[in-house]
């Protein structure tokens, strides 16, 4: 993994877009190691013996022309762990959002096969009213060359400084824009600038909070792949009356604070790091 260089330039790019892109993270043989788990992963084969927290797609269960998502894979299998927990991926997240550390809340194993639909556009922090502050800052990686044709992920440049937008019913729709164009009506934008994340293998995008993002459907010949480490500050917290569906169970009574055995804390600047990662992460063949 490449240890990037957040330089002033970088962090005002993100701060105007809301979001930025680069050419090379993973190496070669990161994304090899994470692409050869795939198939195992979505036949629900779990490494750890634990399931991930969400299974949005399964061999046999579902449509092959759907998009496949595994949520928290992280805790499933050890070579997307390698991946997602690294310090390179928390200090990236905190740098760019000025953060003092990252603590990672999420992770998405993602699977466009070609005829998949695309993923309604939608801002992250309509989900996250349950966390304190609900902040997040994403980090997509690529695990195979990207297009627009096949169905690469969509940011709206300057589209986090529009109003917060309820999350949609649907996630995965024929009509993916539709959302966006609404807000972005609401915002007064008449032509939003819509840019498609088109890098080679092993390339990075980072997105904040409330930029407006998606994709479009895969009508190209090949698959999409790709990793996401959505991370929040290390200090984030539950909100002590909001909730959530699948993690809030991970709150203890009458306490907010977020348990590194399930939000580990990846990068800080003062060098604290979760005690256990690195020997979990060891687990997946990396350095």
């Amino acid at each position: 993994m490449k240890e990037l260089e957040i330089r002033p330039e970088h962090v005002e790019q993100f701060d105007r877009d809301g979001f930025i892109v680069f050419e090379e993270f993973l190496d070669p043989d990161e994304v090899d190691r994470v692409k050869s788990r795939f198939e195992p992963l979505f036949h629900g084969q779990w490494q750890t013996g634990l399931a991930p927290d969400e299974v949005n797609w399964q061999y046999g269960r579902d449509r092959d022309d759907r998009t496949r998502q595994l949520c928290n894979a992280w805790k499933a299998d050890y070579a997307v762990a390698d991946i997602v927990l690294r310090p390179a991926v928390g200090r990236v997240a905190a740098k760019l959002s000025r953060w003092e550390g990252t603590r990672l809340h999420v992770d998405n194993v993602i699977w466009k096969p070609p005829g998949a639909s695309g993923l309604t556009m939608h801002q992250d922090g309509s989900y996250g009213h349950y966390m304190v502050p609900n902040a997040m800052t994403s980090l997509w990686m690529a695990l195979t060359d990207t297009s627009a044709d096949a169905g690469t992920v969509l940011y709206v440049r300057g589209s986090h400084r529009w109003a917060e937008t309820p999350k949609p019913d649907k996630f995965i729709v024929d009509d993916h824009l539709t959302p966006m164009l609404q807000a972005a009506r609401k915002a007064g934008v008449d032509d939003p600038e819509v840019v498609a994340v088109e890098v080679p293998a092993g390339g990075l995008a980072v997105h904040s909070t409330w930029v407006w993002h998606g994709s479009g459907p895969n009508t190209a010949d090949v698959p999409r792949q790709a990793v996401v480490a959505h991370c929040t500050p290390s200090t984030a917290r539950f909100h002590p009356t909001n909730t959530t569906h699948v993690y809030a169970r991970y709150r203890r009574h009458a306490d907010t604070s977020m348990d590194e055995s399930f939000f580990p804390i990846l990068w800080t600047c003062d060098g604290y790091r979760t005690p256990w990662l690195n020997d979990y992460v060891a687990k997946g063949g990396g350095d």
